[in-house]
């Protein structure tokens, strides 16, 4: 698997688990539940939408569209959970079975998909800007490297010596002034 692919996949990732974090938290502060397997279908979900756009950085412009679409989906999969889960005969009382949420669900998943958009796209935004400050660090160390590749080792009698090189002291002081006892 690619460097790209893993990228791709750890956007998407962070991206569904916003999305599933913020869903089933609204879904419970409005009185309903989530079973583990309506959540883990819904983070399928959630991720089958990010994984397509991730390929380049995204603003708030596509961020912000993408969650509210997505919370609308996990809305109604949340709703439509309890109203199917009899049916398969799992048992399942909920108290919030309505599919159009009301006015006070609007406005809390409204700020709250207007609050995780902004996080996400500034994320995002310094992700990238960390990865193009990278690549200028690392790209001129790339091109040295394959400009001067290091010398191959041998064996040692086919090398010549290396010439003997004179070493400061260590504990050598260097100044510009004169001795002290000089200007006496």
């Amino acid at each position: 698997m690619s460097a790209a692919v893993m990228l791709r996949l750890a956007r998407a990732t962070v991206f569904a688990v916003v999305c599933l974090g913020l869903g089933v938290l609204g879904h419970l502060l409005g009185g309903g539940s989530v079973s583990p397997h309506v959540a883990v279908l819904a983070a399928g979900i959630a991720l089958a939408a990010a994984l397509p756009v991730t390929g380049r950085e995204r603003g708030m412009a596509v961020v912000l569209p993408l969650l509210a679409g997505v919370q609308a989906v996990l809305h109604v999969v949340f709703s439509a959970a309890p109203l199917i889960a009899p049916l398969a005969g799992t048992a399942g009382t909920h108290a919030h079975s309505e599919l159009v949420p009301g006015l006070g669900m609007v406005v809390t998943h409204g700020w709250a998909m207007v609050m995780s958009a902004l996080w996400l796209s500034r994320g995002e935004a310094a992700l990238w800007a960390t990865l193009r400050r990278l690549a200028v660090r690392l790209l001129p160390v790339v091109f040295v490297l394959l400009a001067h590749p290091p010398p191959r080792l041998g064996r040692a009698r086919d090398r010549a010596p290396a010439p003997r090189r004179s070493a400061p002291l260590r504990h050598t002081v260097i100044g510009r002034a004169p001795p002290r006892f000089a200007a006496a």
